[in-house]
């Protein structure tokens, strides 16, 4: 039995002794290594050759593979259309589209006959997509318009203030020397925010006070706070928060929650009973009063969720200028806010476009500040505002007036969009979404036309844009105020928009 190693120090392999057998001696092992090295460089010198006339005949195109010796045509992508803004997409109507006079007419002559059945005074027009007024009935006698005011609203909002901007909704810490943390609650005016996580797919909510606590919450574990005073900073909008002639219409307080630097579902108070889909309601519970102070109450209750104590009470507050936010979470665009403002004839949201246009051109921070704003951006691009009365933003009031010549101008710029877009996208469309959605008479037309419906007590009205059937498009406006009949007056007035796209 061998111990230690067979082989020598010289590495040639030693012999057994006393066994008997013959064993390779040295000439025979140096022939076997020199007949090893020639196999293995037999085996190098063809699998190079074999892999070199693999590559040959890959690049003769004999065999598959990625090399060639034909000329590569590289393929191109076309060339990028071109970018189409909605101004220009609404502009591709044809405006020399014009309209039967005597087809119009006969429109606003069958309303003016079946008044006599619903009594009060109108006004009714109709305007081709140049302007031209084909039609009309006391087109330049004041009426009150209820909730088509907001359509001068919203074009003057749309034209001055940046539609995709975000209304961030912050949170602020200070620390004092004694080792007290106050937590500053500041709204930017997000009258939609949701009570618990943000909401990516609805605009009721897009940014959520529950995942705001939460981001909170982590940057003051991190800093080893658990335990903060709360404040909240309503400063955005200054003292006066109620417009004219509101406070005695909503004696309910259904219809307009004060303007504030934020509030939970527009101060709305649905009692558990809210809609499943925060974007789509047609009900009018009780809006809260104080909307800033409910939504920093429900901060403190996300706070407390997330393991963050909050001492004594919830306090009205400012942040300083110079501080950064700890935390913060981002509304819909105010081109998705505007759309939902207009769709729900929320009151609340336009009279807070109205401050926002405000501060935005320098304006008083007041309503009767962004009522002046409204008017100068209308005065500015041209249109009519003789017997414009404008108490409010919103037309929540029986005092405020314009003519149904105002109404069709605004319509106009909707039909050409340009800077004010983000309005003519917000309009109800008849058979489809807000307002309107039931009040289409022939089903052949949904789509077609484009409006915002007005109602109060002893006001209907309705004004809007239509593609016509035979192509273009053409504007139109009636208010009827003080019916003797409310029901006949509104259907009267469906009649009417029914007719229109035929013209």
């Amino acid at each position: 039995m061998f111990r230690g190693d067979p082989y020598g120090a010289d590495g040639e392999k030693m012999t057994k002794r006393g066994c008997g057998l013959a064993m390779d001696d040295a000439g025979d092992y140096r022939y076997t290594r020199r007949r090893r090295a020639i196999t293995v460089a037999v085996s190098v010198v063809a699998t190079v050759a074999l892999c070199v006339g693999y590559a040959v005949a890959d690049m003769c195109d004999v065999v598959p593979g990625v090399l060639t010796l034909r000329h590569v045509e590289h393929s191109t992508a076309a060339a990028a259309g071109r970018s189409i803004e909605a101004a220009d997409v609404i502009a591709d109507i044809d405006a020399s589209k014009t309209i039967d006079p005597a087809a119009a007419r006969a429109l606003t002559d069958a309303f003016r006959a079946s008044a006599a059945g619903f009594g009060g005074e109108f006004s009714i027009a109709i305007a081709d997509a140049s302007g031209n007024v084909v039609a009309e009935n006391n087109i330049d006698v004041p009426r009150t318009p209820a909730s088509t005011m907001k359509t001068l609203t919203a074009y003057a909002a749309a034209v001055e203030l940046d539609m995709g901007k975000t209304l961030d909704t912050q949170t602020y810490l200070e620390q004092s020397q004694d080792g007290t943390a106050r937590l500053a609650l500041k709204g930017n005016g997000d009258m939609l925010l949701g009570a618990g996580a943000s909401d990516a797919n609805h605009i009721n909510g897009r940014a959520g006070l529950g995942t705001l606590a939460g981001r909170t919450a982590q940057a003051l574990r991190q800093r080893g706070i658990t335990s903060v005073t709360l404040a909240y900073d309503d400063t955005l909008f200054g003292n006066d928060r109620w417009p004219q002639g509101i406070a005695e219409l909503d004696t309910d307080h259904l219809y307009y929650a004060p303007t504030a630097s934020m509030a939970v579902d527009g101060g709305r108070n649905w009692n558990g009973t809210g809609p499943a889909n925060p974007d789509v309601f047609s009900a009018y519970p009780a809006l809260s009063m104080q909307p800033a102070r409910d939504a920093a109450l429900v901060f403190q209750q996300r706070l407390a969720e997330q393991g963050i104590t909050v001492q004594g009470f919830v306090s009205q507050g400012t942040v300083a200028g110079a501080s950064h936010p700890l935390a913060s979470v981002r509304s819909a665009s105010l081109n998705e806010i505007m759309a939902f403002t207009m769709r729900h004839s929320d009151n609340s949201l336009a009279e807070e476009f109205g401050r926002l246009l405000a501060l935005q051109v320098g304006a008083d921070n007041s309503p009767a500040g962004a009522v002046q704003a409204v008017k100068s951006v209308l005065e500015r691009k041209g249109i009519t505002t003789t017997g414009l009365d404008m108490r409010n933003c919103s037309g929540l009031t029986e005092d405020s007036k314009l003519t149904a010549r105002t109404l069709l101008e605004v319509q106009l710029r909707n039909l050409a969009a340009g800077s004010g877009a983000a309005a003519a996208e917000g309009m109800s469309v008849m058979g489809f979404v807000g307002t309107a959605e039931s009040r289409l008479n022939d089903a052949d037309e949904a789509g077609l036309i484009r409006v915002k419906t007005g109602s109060l007590g002893d006001v209907t009205s309705m004004t809007g844009n239509v593609s016509r059937l035979n192509g273009g498009a053409l504007t139109f406006a009636v208010i009827v105020n003080n019916p003797t009949d409310f029901a006949a007056a509104k259907a009267a007035i469906d009649t009417f928009v029914a007719g229109l796209p035929k013209l």
